[in-house]
């Protein structure tokens, strides 16, 4: 089946303490969005990219292509408001039935085992979302209280998540919600369940400068 992911890039690095958006930032000599473009290129060689930036971030993003990427397989858009907007963007220029893969565009520490996993899991139960286990001991917070919650019922979500198109187009035609904070959720509220997938530890979401630095370290193993 024709494979299409759409990569998100639309931070603007505050947290990082950075003008720079932190997909731009380097990590061993390359920006870290050339990480996660190379894994997705590299997983299926007939995999297409629609990689969605800030507007005032295009040509930055072009330039990446044409440094390290054949720009055949690569076509970017301008991201919205807010990340649903941004996906529903990369949505549109969509126009076949595909299998789509959503993904953070600093989540570049990714394997193409985790791709294929996402793939062969949405072939068979049409979606597939990847999580990892909460080491952490959990508190749900009541409005004058708080108690504790079993760690074993709560999952950490990542990407990409990765949807059969006939679900995945239709369902980013609802209006938005507040609580739409990743594709899963746009999914439900359609009104259709989620298959959940064993994600990677190592898949981290780069966020604040600490990342760069665990990032640099993975990569160099």
């Amino acid at each position: 089946m024709k494979k299409v992911a759409v990569i998100v890039a639309g931070g603007s690095g505050t947290r990082m303490n950075n003008t720079i958006p932190k997909q731009f930032l380097l990590v061993k000599g390359k920006p870290v969005l050339y990480y996660t473009l190379r894994t997705f290129l590299d997983s299926y060689k007939d995999l297409e990219i629609i990689l969605v930036l800030p507007e005032e971030h295009i040509a930055a993003g072009q330039e990446i292509i044409d440094a390290f990427f054949d720009y055949k397989r690569i076509q970017i858009t301008a991201g919205g408001r807010t990340r649903f907007h941004s996906v529903q963007n990369g949505l549109a220029l969509i126009t076949d039935e595909c299998m789509v893969f959503v993904h953070d565009g600093v989540r570049c520490l990714l394997t193409k085992k985790l791709i294929k996993d996402c793939y062969e899991a949405a072939l068979e139960f049409g979606s597939a979302v990847p999580v990892t286990e909460c080491k952490d001991s959990i508190r749900l917070i009541k409005e004058d209280d708080n108690e504790a919650f079993d760690r074993n019922r709560v999952k950490l979500v990542q990407t990409p998540q990765t949807f059969h198109s006939k679900i995945l187009l239709p369902a980013f035609k609802i209006d938005y919600k507040d609580k739409f904070t990743d594709e899963a959720t746009v999914v439900e509220a359609f009104g259709l369940k989620v298959y959940l997938v064993e994600g990677e530890e190592d898949n981290i979401k780069i966020t604040r400068p600490i990342d760069l630095v665990i990032a640099e370290t993975l990569l160099a193993e």
